[in-house]
């Protein structure tokens, strides 16, 4: 079989959590950087995509376009290798079996977290400088995202973050359970997708969305960025990715069943 079943997939993230735990300060942060500034190439091409779509087309319809293009960002994140902090939520599964403890769990998101955060600041200050948003439509379409996500009301962040991340640790899930190439690539796009397509709020895009909004003149300051949208959006991220779907997965493939053969697993799986 070209796939893995849940409870592989179950060990094969736990292996994940050991290696990710285990890597050094410098790897963990040089890697976040890079996939900051991945998540960001994907959330930039979803302005481009859509930035007058919705006046000629379906409102729906033009977010579906931008959703569409946005998966780029993950998808360079997990083959090209990179170190994502929503992604990097499953650890709790190593911590739930016992493999590595809270304190090398926190290390790895909090320079995570940070190097997420250089990434996608700075390819968004490059952007703004570079002058590839010279089209006032690209710098509407920035600026009103910015706008729109920072004033959003504390509990509609913190649950709009919790549904995102159950959709990110899910599609990171699933193509670690594929043996190739194309199969992580169509695991990986449709989750993420449908989380861009409904308008779920995904922490580290948002590093990129808003900063990229302000250095382009939106009417925001990195006070209100932080607190209105970067704090509780972070939060429910933890609580989707790192709680929800972990614990149940723990819970129904792991604890009850036991982890399957590791000869059984093809180490091809092992990926981020």
């Amino acid at each position: 079989m070209n796939i893995l079943s849940p409870a592989e997939i179950a060990s094969v993230w736990i292996e994940n959590g050991k290696k990710k735990a285990n890597l050094s300060i410098e790897k963990m942060f040089l890697l976040g950087i890079f996939a900051g500034i991945f998540i960001g190439f994907g959330a930039n091409a979803s302005i481009v995509v859509t930035q007058t779509l919705e006046n000629n087309v379906d409102v729906g319809l033009s977010k579906f376009f931008g959703a569409a293009v946005f998966p780029v960002g993950i998808m360079l994140v997990v083959m090209a290798g990179a170190e994502l902090f929503t992604g990097n939520n499953l650890m709790s599964l190593a911590l739930l079996d016992g493999k590595i403890n809270t304190g090398s769990m926190l290390l790895n998101w909090f320079m995570v977290y940070l190097g997420n955060f250089v990434g996608s600041v700075l390819l968004a200050f490059m952007l703004a400088a570079s002058g590839l948003y010279g089209s006032k439509f690209l710098v509407a379409k920035a600026v009103n995202i910015a706008s729109v996500k920072t004033s959003l009301p504390f509990m509609k962040a913190f649950v709009s973050g919790i549904l995102c991340n159950m959709l990110v640790v899910l599609a990171c899930w699933m193509q670690a359970g594929s043996k190739d190439m194309t199969g992580k690539i169509l695991a990986l796009w449709f989750p993420i997708m449908t989380f861009v397509l409904s308008g779920f709020e995904h922490s580290v895009a948002n590093m990129f969305f808003i900063p990229l909004g302000i250095f382009l003149g939106a009417d925001v300051t990195w006070g209100k960025f932080f607190a209105n949208n970067l704090i509780p959006v972070t939060l429910g991220n933890i609580v989707g990715g790192a709680v929800i779907v972990p614990l149940v997965y723990y819970l129904c493939y792991v604890r009850r069943t036991g982890l399957p053969n590791k000869e059984s697993i093809n180490k091809g799986a092992n990926v981020e």
